[in-house]
């Protein structure tokens, strides 16, 4: 890997980790506000919600996180396999144009030599 595709990763990086803090600070005050609404709790039990709502949070993020990574895997999988079809294709198209300009090159030598 290079240092372009190294930089590239690690503003990806940077990039996920502050969307990561930002979902999960969005998630901390909704938790936070629902609990100030919700009367008779403790402060431990309005601590106990928060804890278990952000580590739901974490969870559903990382399945999606998961989720979405595989679906790129996916696409990027098939279109790997048909750019090099694609690719397999041009090749074979080249040599064939190839081995037909090189047949009429040599019949037109050979017709005007005779």
């Amino acid at each position: 890997m290079d240092a372009s595709q190294e930089a590239a990763r690690g503003l990806s990086d940077i990039e996920e980790f502050l969307y990561q803090e930002a979902h999960l600070e969005a998630a901390h005050r909704r938790v936070a506000e629902f609990t100030e609404r919700v009367l008779g709790l403790t402060q431990q039990q309005k601590t106990d919600i928060e804890q278990w709502y952000l580590e739901e949070q974490r969870y559903v993020a990382r399945m999606v996180t998961e989720h979405i990574a595989d679906s790129i895997n996916v696409v990027e999988e098939l279109h790997h396999n048909s750019f090099g079809r694609w690719l397999r294709g041009t090749l074979i198209a080249m040599v064939l144009i190839t081995v037909a300009l090189i047949c009429t090159c040599v019949v037109v030598i050979l017709g005007s030599s005779g």
